[in-house]
């Protein structure tokens, strides 16, 4: 039977060869990317356990309520899966791109494998980030840290410094790698059946989804809690830093509710038709007037401290027991205290503002650190006018936040922490040098100035105040590196600064206004806490100003007018603040903001203004952590904050802040 065997051979090539099961091809189209949806399974895991952990930390600003709880990881999740639609844009793309044999070689694999794993680590590195920044300021990634982007320096030293950040990056990397070995099974890609067409199909619908949810979601969307600890919650980090990044410029008339300009300018001059000024023009779009006082004029020296992060809450004077201030409550018998002063904003550069131009605080990045910012009518003009030498003095280095070009370019000398001679700093950390150091800085400049024969206006800006909150040894019983332990120390300098002061021949004759930049934090269950916007206020000099208490509320933004008419100074000016002490009972108000909410605050409303040309009101709360209850808009506050705030934008936009030459500039009606 040899014919058998040959039958039997042909069997073989007859039937189809056993294949075993797991090197079968995928036949599914789109397995190739795989690695997509285990990133998107990671990313939701860490942006939630984020959310979990920042809603614990937030303890009892979101009161125990399942809607609450509900509303936060609802809306969150839809933020999340928009931010990882961007997130994952690199990898689709990368997977879209590689053909298939290239996929399946070693170098395909590595590539693929070496993205995945960094896109894990920067989302694990980005909730630390996350969590830090939320310590500080409460609330997600917002324009602050789009601003900390640019100054990586004292950012990152910060960080350094404050944050064991060797021990950080070490355990990241070893969760990072744990997660990555451990799913490995999850992210890997088989031989499919992929085509180019298909793949294409599936990177268009990726590349769809997100263009659509560019225009269509906005990150004010989540803001529909009354608790804005419930809004910031819902919402989702690199989301909200790259929606912050595209707002960053904000133009008024585009995202704001406007009226006439005319109108507007009309209704701005009424606001500013104080009994010690006179329009020196009839043209609607001029504020320009002369300003007369009743008093000599007297001409003191004047130094304006505004003190970093310092809170009127910190202040035995304001309330607080114990008090963190004992030596500046020590001064409040001799000096004229402001009790219901508030800051323009949460940011020092719309502190520097506020003081420096007299400015509503406009939409998006601060005039101190936009382009055309030069030659702008501001406090120093008005004493450089009257023979004065204007200084701005900071502790740091002043090209942070574009301080030192601003200042030097709108009539101040500069000085900074590069002024100062490296032997003599006692201190310094990577904000500045301690506050006693740049004190003395400033007694220098003083001393040089009396020897001229000339007075001085000085603005000194400290930095000891901020994270990470260390300041020279030995000045306290203080330990290092806690908010309370800086604010002592703060107030001991001042004390120190004065006491030094004393033996100076200029003393006598300085008015020392003792005040702040903004307050130590700055959110709230509120979108605009007005009580986090409370900042204290000393004017101090005994041979020259009377004590007393102002119960008034007082904006930011007048106190360079209100200085000036202690000293009984006639002038020309251009501001929007107002000398509080000449005027009549009413009307009381005050700017508050941030660089996108704008905030007309008065005793017993606030008007908020905010992009999508959105007006509404609430009840401010001056007290205490509580959501501002919804009230109707009073018609005429809320004419008065648009017009404020329209002029004001329109002013720097078409070059009408500058002191010279006035541009000719029509009036447009406003759309």
């Amino acid at each position: 039977m040899p014919h058998i065997p040959a039958v039997f051979e042909t069997i073989p090539q007859r039937l189809p060869k056993t294949i075993p099961a797991r090197s079968l091809p995928d036949v599914r189209p789109w397995t190739q990317f795989r690695p997509v949806l285990w990133l998107g399974v990671c990313f939701l895991m860490i942006t939630t356990l984020t959310r979990l952990a920042l809603l614990i930390a937030t303890a009892s600003g979101v009161p125990v309520d399942l809607g609450n709880y509900a509303f936060v990881f609802s809306v969150g999740l839809g933020y999340d899966l928009l931010a990882f639609v961007y997130y994952a844009l690199p990898l689709v793309l990368l997977l879209w791109l590689l053909p298939r044999r290239w996929l399946a070689s070693r170098g395909g694999s590595l590539t693929v494998s070496g993205l995945s794993f960094t896109l894990l680590f920067v989302a694990a590195f980005v909730a630390v980030a996350e969590w830090t920044f939320w310590e500080e300021f409460q609330t997600r990634f917002n324009f602050i840290a789009v601003d900390y982007l640019v100054y990586t320096t004292e950012v990152l030293g910060n960080i350094r410094e404050s944050y064991p950040v060797g021990w950080i990056l070490s355990g990241l990397s070893v969760l990072s790698i744990g997660v990555f070995l451990g799913t490995r099974r999850w992210r890997r890609v088989a031989q499919d059946a992929s085509t180019f067409a298909s793949r294409s199909l599936f990177a268009g619908v990726w590349i769809a989804i997100a263009a659509l949810g560019t225009w269509t979601v906005s990150s004010g969307m989540k803001d529909a809690h009354s608790n804005q600890y419930v809004n910031e919650l819902a919402g989702n980090g690199i989301y909200q830093f790259f929606a912050a990044y595209r707002l960053a410029s904000l133009d008024y008339e585009r995202f704001y509710r406007s009226i006439p300009l005319p109108q507007a300018y009309t209704l701005v001059r009424e606001q500013l038709s104080t009994p010690d000024a006179t329009f020196l023009s009839d043209d609607p779009a001029d504020i320009h007037r002369q300003i007369r006082n009743p008093l000599p004029e007297r001409k003191l020296n004047v130094v304006l401290i505004s003190v970093e992060s310092l809170s009127a809450s910190y202040s035995g004077t304001y309330g607080r027991q114990p008090s963190q201030t004992p030596k500046l409550d020590a001064l409040t018998s001799q000096s004229l205290l402001f009790t219901h002063l508030f800051a323009s904003g949460t940011r020092t550069v719309r502190g520097l503002e506020a003081l420096a131009l007299s400015v509503p605080p406009t939409p998006g990045e601060s005039i101190v650190k936009r382009p055309g910012n030069e030659d702008l009518f501001s406090l120093a003009t008005v004493f450089n006018s009257r023979g004065y030498v204007s200084q701005f003095l900071y502790g740091g280095y002043g090209a942070f936040d574009n301080m030192n070009y601003f200042f030097a370019n709108n009539g101040y000398q500069v000085r900074d922490r590069a002024d100062i001679p490296k032997e003599s700093i006692q201190f310094a950390n990577i904000w500045g040098v301690a506050d006693e150091d740049l004190y003395s800085l400033a007694l220098r400049e003083f001393d040089a100035v009396h020897a001229q024969g000339k007075p001085f206006f000085a603005h000194v800006m400290t930095t000891s105040n901020h994270r990470p909150y260390t300041f020279p040894e030995g000045r306290g019983p203080w330990p290092q590196g806690t908010r309370e332990s800086a604010v002592r120390y703060t107030d001991w300098a001042i004390n120190d600064f004065i006491e030094r002061a004393r033996s100076k021949p200029w003393f006598a004759d300085t008015v020392f206004v003792l005040t702040s930049d903004h307050c130590g934090s700055s959110a709230g269950k509120a979108q605009l806490p007005a009580f986090r916007y409370h900042i204290p206020m000393w004017i101090y000099s005994p041979a020259h100003i009377a004590p007393g208490r102002v119960e008034r509320m007082v904006g930011q933004i007048d106190i360079a007018p209100t200085v000036l008419g202690l000293l009984g100074m006639d002038y020309q000016s251009d501001f929007y603040g107002r000398d509080v002490l000449q005027q009549p009972a009413v009307p009381e108000y005050a700017f508050i903001g941030t660089y996108q909410l704008l905030g007309f605050l008065r005793p017993d409303e606030l008007v908020q203004l905010s992009p999508g040309q959105r007006v509404a009101a609430v009840t401010p709360d001056f007290e205490s952590d509580v959501p501002q209850p919804s009230r109707p808009v009073n018609a005429q506050s809320e004419l008065q904050a648009i017009a404020s705030y329209q002029t004001a934008s329109h002013r720097f936009k078409t070059g009408l802040m500058r002191r010279s030459p006035r541009p000719d500039i029509s009036l447009p009606a406003a759309r």
